[in-house]
């Protein structure tokens, strides 16, 4: 039975990362360490956390590192052949990580595995964050199986098979630590969303692949850090996509993509406007200053392609990125279930 190590990274709120830990103490798998990283939270969660769980290992950041920084440091301090990376507001079914384990213990080639991931306020539903597996289109526009933009499908066990996918959630997926070190972890630059589609993304192009196992299940809160409605978080989640189509992909396909992108954003960020929010318009144009962060793209750029295996055709060829845009399949087409974009 291999080694579990659980990381979780939180910034404040005690009361979620409580119910969290309260469920996994549940689960039926054992050989696991729970490795919480406090990303020097304002509030009193460290002591609470330290007051009431003594079976955990708990260390705290000297400022806040984002998620994909507290994961990073979070591995640094794991000892499990397998790393659970987590949520802080999730709660799990009792067999969920037996499944994940399974899963990776099958096939050497899987790089890292999901549960399906449901809404912990509307549990009949999908969670925007995941749902059964993830897909990018080739504007780097990121959906799911059961969630296209904020249309969330019903859990109808319409995607209960094991597939193959493009990327994992950071909600909650398992992976080999050996990987993920040799990956060298989470682009910490990124800070918060998307790392995890990084990291797949550089896995795939290794010629390793993702999967999601939705016999595996967990309920997700959401937004519970930082909120759907923030303009932090419509920065990050813009500038991050762009970061990796500029340079996770080949450099013709850059070519091909960057102008159509750079449209799209700046119609997004109209509509932002007429929606009366300010904040997010000004940060589409934050995030379209990425394209000038020359050295950080070129040293990306560096690395993955002395990691690449496979070209960006392989990936399109085989249904892992999505060759059609899902702005227009799905405003325009109006296809907003998963099931219908593959007809």
């Amino acid at each position: 039975m291999n080694k579990v190590s659980i990381i979780i990274p939180h910034y404040n709120n005690y009361s979620i990362i409580n119910q969290c830990l309260k469920s996994l103490l549940k689960i039926n798998y054992k050989n696991i360490e729970i490795i919480i990283i406090d990303n020097n939270s304002s509030d009193d969660s460290f002591l609470k956390i330290k007051n009431n769980y003594n079976n955990i290992i708990l260390k705290k950041s000297h400022k806040n590192l984002g998620y994909a920084g507290g994961c990073n440091l979070g591995a640094s301090f794991a000892s499990g052949d397998y790393l659970l990376f987590l949520n802080n507001d999730t709660v799990h079914s009792k067999n969920f990580l037996n499944h994940l384990v399974a899963t990776l213990d099958k096939d050497k080639n899987i790089a890292s595995v999901q549960p399906k991931i449901k809404n912990l306020n509307r549990k009949d539903f999908f969670d925007y964050a995941g749902a059964s597996g993830g897909y990018i289109d080739y504007l780097v526009f990121p959906f799911c199986r059961g969630r296209i933009f904020d249309t969330l499908e019903k859990d109808t066990s319409q995607y209960d098979e094991n597939s193959n996918v493009f990327w994992t959630s950071g909600t909650a997926f398992l992976t080999r630590k050996s990987l993920f070190m040799k990956m060298n972890g989470f682009d910490q630059k990124l800070f918060a969303h998307m790392e995890e589609i990084d990291y797949c993304w550089k896995c795939n192009l290794s010629n390793y692949v993702c999967v999601v196992n939705p016999g595996a299940v967990i309920y997700h809160e959401g937004a519970k850090t930082l909120s759907y409605n923030s303009p932090m978080k419509t920065y990050l989640n813009h500038r991050n996509s762009l970061i990796l189509l500029l340079t996770n992909y080949q450099f013709l396909t850059v070519i091909k993509v960057l102008p159509l992108r750079i449209i799209l954003e700046i119609i997004s960020s109209f509509r932002e406007l007429l929606n009366f929010r300010f904040l997010h318009f000004i940060a589409h144009y934050l995030s379209l200053a990425s394209i000038f962060n020359f050295f950080y793209l070129l040293k990306r750029r560096r690395y993955i392609n002395n990691i690449r295996v496979v070209g960006d055709e392989y990936l399109f060829k085989n249904n892992l990125i999505f060759s059609k845009s899902i702005i227009f399949e799905y405003f325009l087409k109006r296809k907003i279930f998963f099931k219908d974009l593959f007809d």
